[in-house]
């Protein structure tokens, strides 16, 4: 009996909208230091870079400067305290997910978020369907782009990378999956900062809109 086929989800910006709770973290800070609140549609592009990129936009620090580790500190703590006030799941995600179990496919999330985050994130959600398998940032030695999380996460599934699929907003999705042997789909819905192209990923799928991925995922093939 050959192994299943499993899909595997980046968390934020392809299976889960956090940027309104990320921007409002990165928010709070500056209005607690007297600075205006910038609008989510500077703060979006970066949601997926984590506190990395939201610090870069708001504060213009960078992971070398010495204001940053404080800085990370404490928008993570602010975030971990209101995880999952706007957060949701993208338009047509929870229909994919549902899909996904019609057709006896487990699924997946392979994030770089931290565990202490994504765990509270995805039981406030109240899936549809409970995930087989979530690894994050922190669960293995690397974290995405290293191919190691993804293959965690087929393991525990009991699923072969030959017939799975990793989707995810980012390049390193794409190096992950591709290292890992599985396909790879980019969420163009996703956040992607200007001159971040998905046609240039490596892909071999590009799918447009959240929306579409249901009917995309109707027709995936597994191979034997």
């Amino acid at each position: 009996m050959s192994e299943q086929a499993a899909v595997l989800f980046d968390l934020d910006g392809t299976l889960v909208d956090t940027a309104p709770d990320l921007g409002a973290a990165a928010n709070r800070m500056r209005i607690e230091r007297g600075l205006p609140a910038l609008p989510l549609e500077m703060l979006r592009p970066v949601a997926s870079q984590g506190a990395r990129g939201l610090l870069r936009v708001a504060f213009q620090v960078q992971p070398e400067d010495p204001d940053f580790a404080p800085l990370r500190a404490e928008f993570l703590e602010i975030y971990a305290a209101h995880i999952c006030e706007r957060s949701t799941l993208f338009p047509g995600m929870a229909k994919a997910l549902t899909t996904l179990s019609e057709r006896g496919m487990a699924w997946g999330v392979v994030t770089n978020k931290p565990g202490f985050l994504t765990l509270p994130l995805l039981s406030a959600l109240k899936l549809p369907v409970a995930p087989a398998a979530i690894v994050s940032g922190d669960t293995t030695m690397h974290a995405k782009p290293d191919p190691l999380p993804v293959t965690r996460a087929l393991a525990e599934m009991g699923a072969s990378a030959a017939r799975s699929l990793m989707i995810g907003d980012d390049p390193r999705d794409m190096a992950a999956g591709r290292g890992a042997g599985t396909r790879c789909w980019a969420a163009a819905w996703g956040y992607l900062e200007a001159g971040n192209d998905p046609q240039h990923w490596g892909a071999d799928q590009i799918i447009q809109r959240s929306e579409q991925l249901a009917f995309a995922l109707l027709h995936f093939d597994a191979p034997e």
